[in-house]
């Protein structure tokens, strides 16, 4: 039987067999490229077969995490559409099996310097091949390129030879231009807005949470700001050219101007590139975000996954620490300095449900799939658009039971850091908070409105009944209980959505709860949406 495709993957696969199958696709992360590139194989295949022809597939990945990924889906794949299993090879990442299997999947580390020839040498000799070129934004630069250097010479067998290439962010300029001329033309584009349309990704909500500087981060801040915008001043005077670029056009001259013969400019271009690093490092490691992150997870509902996405290892392990003792045994790290196997044995913990928080530094940007990871936290932010699309779609990839991703980025906010994580979207829902290290609490002010709202309403409430009955010690006692018990839930749902669930939803929610407790929760959350209703 064929695996079913959405109509996205459809639309895409006729306009890549219409462009003689050559083409690069971009797609949303988590909206089904790997399931799009092996089906247009498998169609590849059936269509060779007719004519006698057999295809040899060649599958480039940047990591070896996203290596294992390819050959486990290439083997699920076969199995779900009940074809032949086929032989598959492995290079990179320790692995160095023959090159003549129908399925080879490189580590670019590898693939540069053999793919090339191994390609030109299978097409001389008569066969075909389809290279698939996954994260192909990789592949533009540097060594990389290496792996395209067949092309020229394969001219006489273009016939012979088949490409696609795929990516969530495609460069533009001359960097896509290249990866155009050597995989073929962008021929589907499917971006977020149609993804959620289409409902072939999680739904999710995005909570930006403020967070401030201690005193001595704020002074330290301010003095580094100073710094920078005297000596820029100064630079702008010598080198007017700065004034309208980029920021990435701005800090690739300053680079160059470090270099440069005029030691005067090159000093200046130095210090400011110095004190830039420092101010964003001031920025990355303020106190307040590990904090936050505990307070955060404390009120998240316990059976939720959770990644936590940092950028300094550091850090990483600081935070790692502090949650494995509130959390023994049910919290992981990876990153770079762990080892590849501890990396991957950490991510199979994870990924069977014996870890429920992940701490990352890097390594989960790209490649990484676990679908079943709900919650997503930036404990510290990048500025690459690339990076941030790639950690929004570790969380929003679709899974039975998992209804609607949430994504918090923290960010401080007396400082240059972004404030927004990503372009407000009408199919996105966002929510601005503020974190408060000195109580550990979190403010909203939509939500505390209504919260204060409900507590009056409680309050009222409780004098009602008061009035309709003689007043006695222990009715006092049960509604000072009541309000307290109604605090506590709705400073639990400050950092979550569920007050914005339909009502019929939280009637369900509210008669599976196993806990009094539980059941609380989503009473006052029930309330909470009741106010949305003008009879309230």
């Amino acid at each position: 039987m064929n695996t079913p495709l959405y109509l996205w993957q459809e639309e895409c696969l006729s306009a890549w067999f219409n462009n003689r199958c050559r083409g690069i696709v971009q797609a949303v992360t988590g909206s089904g490229k790997t399931l799009l590139a092996l089906e247009a194989a498998r169609r590849l295949e059936n269509k060779l077969a007719k004519s006698g022809k057999k295809l040899k597939v060649k599958i480039v990945v940047p990591t070896s995490a996203l290596m294992r990924q390819w050959e486990r889906a290439v083997k699920e794949f076969r199995i779900a559409a009940a074809l032949p299993a086929q032989k598959i090879g492995l290079r990179g990442g320790g692995f160095k099996d023959r090159t003549d299997c129908p399925y080879m999947i490189y580590v670019i580390n590898s693939a540069r310097y053999e793919l090339a020839r191994q390609i030109l040498s299978e097409l001389q000799k008569g066969e075909t091949i389809l290279l698939i070129a996954d994260e192909c934004h990789h592949y533009q630069s540097g060594q990389n390129r290496l792996i395209f250097e067949f092309l020229p010479r394969s001219k006489p067998y273009s016939r012979h030879f088949f490409s696609l290439g795929l990516s969530a962010t495609l460069p533009a300029g001359e960097e896509g231009h290249y990866l155009c001329s050597v995989l073929g033309k962008k021929i589907y584009s499917y971006g977020m807005e149609k993804a959620l349309a289409l409902q072939t990704v999680c739904p999710y909500d995005i909570f930006h949470i403020a967070l401030p500087f201690t005193w001595k981060e704020q002074m330290d801040y301010n003095d580094l700001t100073d710094k920078m915008n005297r000596i820029y001043s100064n630079l702008l005077k010598l080198c007017p050219e700065l004034r309208h670029i980029t920021q990435t056009e701005r800090f690739t001259l300053l680079r160059e101007l470090s270099a440069g013969k005029n030691l005067r400019i090159a000093d200046m271009a130095a210090s400011y590139m110095a004190l830039t690093y420092q101010r964003k490092s001031l920025i990355c490691l303020a106190s307040s975000r590990l904090s936050c992150v505990c307070a955060l997870i404390s009120r998240l509902e316990p059976g939720e996954k959770i990644i936590i996405f940092g950028e300094r290892i550091a850090q990483a392990d600081e935070l790692y620490h502090l949650l494995h003792r509130k959390y023994p045994q049910r919290v992981g790290r990876i990153h770079s300095q762990m080892g590849a196997q501890a990396n991957k044995n950490t991510l199979e913990r994870f990924r069977a449900g014996d870890l429920r928080i992940l701490v990352s530094c890097k390594a989960m940007d790209e490649g990484v799939d676990v679908p079943d990871a709900a919650v997503g936290i930036i404990l510290s932010s990048t500025s690459a658009q690339r990076q941030r699309i790639q950690r929004l779609g570790r969380i929003i990839r679709k899974n039975e039971g998992k209804e609607r991703a949430s994504l918090y980025y923290l960010h401080i906010e007396e400082s240059a850091e972004d404030n927004v994580f990503l372009p407000d979207s009408k199919d996105i829902r966002l929510f601005d908070l503020k974190y408060h290290p000195d109580t550990g609490e979190f403010s909203c002010k939509e939500y505390q409105e209504k919260a204060e709202r409900l507590l009056e309403r409680l309050q009222s409430e409780k004098h009602r009944e008061e009035k309709r009955r003689e007043k006695q010690r222990g009715n006092e006692k049960q509604g000072e209980e009541q309000q307290k018990e109604a605090r506590r839930c709705l400073q639990k749902g400050i950092v979550r959505a569920d007050w914005k669930r339909e009502i019929d939803d939280l009637e369900i929610r509210i008669n599976s709860a196993r806990y009094a407790s539980e059941k609380n929760y989503w009473i006052c959350m029930k309330r909470m949406r009741e106010m949305d209703s003008p009879a309230f």
